[in-house]
């Protein structure tokens, strides 16, 4: 990659099996991911749900989980509807993460991609936070609704919201991470201790960030700040890994 080439970042699609549109199976991806990493300077490349092969990596500098649909639970629920992602999407997602890793190629997951990074790990997840955390506050807040996160110092997502100890984030979700999983650390956690943010350790070799929050959503200039510092980070790994792309 030449000096001042724009990076190029690959987003793994979400895939629905007909709860969209009935009958049809169909990818989707809300376009304020594109503006963002428009906005950071850096090209998009979409990655369809299904069999990809680790090939499909090739050419890229970073990997983009989106947010997407539940997990499945591992007990029942008496007040949970879960919309589960479908299994070949979880699967191809959990291999690309692999891959990512083995070519320490940096990846943001965003609310279901931290959990996938989570479970991928070897972590744990709540399923539904009402039940299994009844002291939890309101977590699946309207689309202009926020709530307070601690952020963690030294940690890449706190770099990415301007150094803050403290922000304000959307919220949007009904399940959490409970155990970050192996090589991951929390990096943030709302005022009531869900935690809002993992991330592999800083100095390592893998540079993977998840945060349960949608930054696409956020306003410009923290919108700019978070995506761009993504996108710097994925310019120093290339600049560190030349051929882990």
């Amino acid at each position: 990659m030449s000096v001042g080439a724009k990076l190029r970042i690959g987003i793994a699609l979400a895939r629905d099996d007909g709860a969209l549109r009935p009958g049809r199976r169909t990818h989707y991806l809300d376009d304020r991911y594109l503006r963002a990493f428009a906005e950071a300077g850096a090209e998009v490349s979409l990655l369809p749900a299904g069999p990809r092969g680790a090939g499909v990596l090739d050419g890229l500098d970073g990997l983009v989980f989106p947010g997407g649909d539940d997990f499945p639970p591992d007990r029942p629920y008496r007040d949970a509807a879960f919309r589960l992602a479908p299994i070949e999407q979880r699967a191809a997602d959990a291999a690309l993460v692999e891959a990512a890793r083995g070519r320490r190629l940096p990846v943001l997951g965003i609310c279901y991609g931290m959990q996938l990074l989570a479970v991928e790990a070897g972590g744990t997840l709540h399923p539904h936070i009402p039940e299994d955390l009844p002291e939890a506050g309101e977590h699946r807040l309207g689309d202009a609704d926020t709530h307070a996160i601690r952020l963690v110092p030294g940690s890449r997502a706190r770099a990415w919201l301007g150094d803050v100890a403290t922000a304000r984030v959307n919220s949007r979700h009904h399940q959490a991470v409970c155990a970050p999983g192996a090589g991951f650390v929390v990096s943030a956690r709302a005022e009531d201790g869900v935690i809002e943010g993992i991330e592999t350790a800083a100095g390592g070799e893998w540079a993977a960030v998840g945060v349960q929050w949608h930054p696409e959503e956020a306003p410009e200039a923290e919108r700019r700040r978070f995506f761009g510092g993504f996108v710097a980070t994925c310019r120093a790994s290339r600049r560190e890994h030349p051929t882990g792309g």
